[in-house]
């Protein structure tokens, strides 16, 4: 859900008021895509959960020392769903200007929608995720503790005759 707890100030409205108007050059498109950043940071709850989750993927990506194209990958996957709720924030937003204070079924259908679609992305981000380190966690934890775990459970050979 978004949040519009901060009224633009004069300054910021005078900065703003030809949002309308494609960006004068470069920098300013950069700045402008900066600025939405900003604002999906400070007030979308969901983005920085999955900005922490970013973190802890890349931080596990070099305590598991993942290949370039396994880091490459969840790198991907990371950006999809901070993709996601970027566009899911802006969908929010453009309803919420369009039904004003009203509720509108319709409304309720594109927010819910737009949700799932980040629902959806975050799924498959943590399936792939699991799929690529799995094996490396397998790595790491078969001497330590799966092999005295299989010893324990394997069947011992018991000879009758000395």
């Amino acid at each position: 859900m978004t949040q519009h707890k901060k009224i633009l100030s004069p300054p910021d409205r005078e900065r703003r008021s030809l949002a309308w108007k494609v960006a004068p050059d470069l920098l300013a498109s950069f700045r402008y895509a900066w600025q939405g950043i900003v604002y999906a940071t400070r007030t979308q709850r969901n983005f920085r959960i999955h900005l922490a989750i970013a973190v802890f993927v890349w931080t596990m990506c070099w305590l598991l020392s993942l290949n370039y194209l396994e880091t490459a990958i969840l790198t991907a996957m990371v950006a999809l769903v901070l993709v996601l709720e970027l566009l899911n924030t802006a969908l929010e937003s453009v309803v919420d200007l369009t039904v004003q204070q009203s509720y509108h079924e319709l409304a309720k259908i594109a927010k819910d929608c737009a949700a799932a679609a980040v629902l959806i992305g975050a799924i498959a981000s943590v399936a792939i995720a699991g799929l690529i380190a799995w094996p490396h966690f397998q790595a790491l934890l078969e001497p330590a503790i799966l092999t005295p775990v299989k010893s324990y459970f394997s069947p011992q050979k018991i000879s009758l005759f000395p």
